[in-house]
């Protein structure tokens, strides 16, 4: 699939306003089909499927003046891109995502190997390390665990690790699902069940813990087939948006049966613990 990505120019003014600007700007942006927001050297970025995006949707009155850019995400050697600017990322000093190319610190208790295929996706991102400190201390052993929305299949491949019985991975993106293929072949992890495709898959498998990292707009719409899926008192994982859009999580969640445990929060991203009861 292709992106186009969406970046800003670093102004005084952007500068000033920040993180509440780009709490505006992220929530606006997701409103218009962008799924994922990152910031390299004080730029913000955003990145939407090529198919979903129309510049003329561009028409907020703040950015007006401003100088932001969107072009096409060129297909390239991510491998070598991260090598160069990346190091690899600790969470909580218990767990290591990093490529081949990086050494295993002493002490780590899971290793989570994985080939950069893309620009996002690789660890870096606040929902990412929330997702992963969730799942470090939740209990999966002999359980089912579907990783919704995978993307490089980090959380599946620890959910692995961490002895699952069964662990799934969905990604509607074909590149994050070449790349769930190659992580999981090399974090010995063959046996998760890797799907081309969005939640119209769901339907034939039950799971007792569920993790779906996303965007907001989609988390809303998905959240019943979510609990059609989730056995009665399993647990679900939400993240992908800011703090602000707290209250219209939590408010669709009790729609669906899901009721809030726990909350992380990191740079004003967020990640949502929910039990279905």
């Amino acid at each position: 699939m292709k992106y186009v990505e969406f970046s800003i120019n670093p102004t005084t003014e952007f500068k000033e306003q920040a993180p509440i600007y780009k709490d505006i700007l992220t929530a606006d942006l997701a409103e218009i089909g962008f799924e994922s927001f990152v910031e390299e050297n004080n730029i913000f970025k955003a990145y939407a499927l090529e198919e979903n995006f129309e510049k003329s949707t561009l028409n907020f009155d703040y950015l007006h003046g401003k100088l932001y850019e969107v072009k096409p995400v060129i297909e390239q050697n991510w491998n070598e891109e991260w090598e160069k600017n990346y190091p690899a990322i600790v969470v909580e000093d218990r767990c290591i995502i990093r490529a081949d190319f990086h050494e295993k610190p002493a002490g780590i208790e899971y290793d989570l190997l994985i080939v950069p295929k893309m620009s996002f996706g690789t660890g870096h991102h606040e929902t990412t390390y929330l997702m992963t400190s969730f799942l470090m201390d939740e209990d999966v052993k002999n359980k089912s665990v579907l990783d919704m929305g995978c993307g490089t299949a980090i959380l599946a491949i620890l959910a692995h690790k961490k002895e699952a019985t069964y662990v799934e991975a969905i990604d509607i993106d074909d590149w994050a699902y070449e790349n769930t293929l190659e992580n999981c072949a090399l974090n010995g992890a063959e046996s998760i069940v890797c799907k081309l495709g969005d939640a119209s898959l769901l339907g034939d498998v039950k799971y007792d813990v569920i993790l779906a990292n996303i965007n907001r707009n989609i988390l809303l719409a998905d959240m019943p087939a979510y609990s059609d899926v989730l056995n009665t008192g399993g647990t679900i994982f939400f993240s992908g948006f800011y703090e602000t859009d707290v209250p219209k999580i939590e408010e669709r969640a009790n729609e669906v049966g899901f009721t809030l445990i726990d909350k992380k929060v990191k740079n004003h991203w967020t990640s949502l613990k929910m039990k279905k009861q």
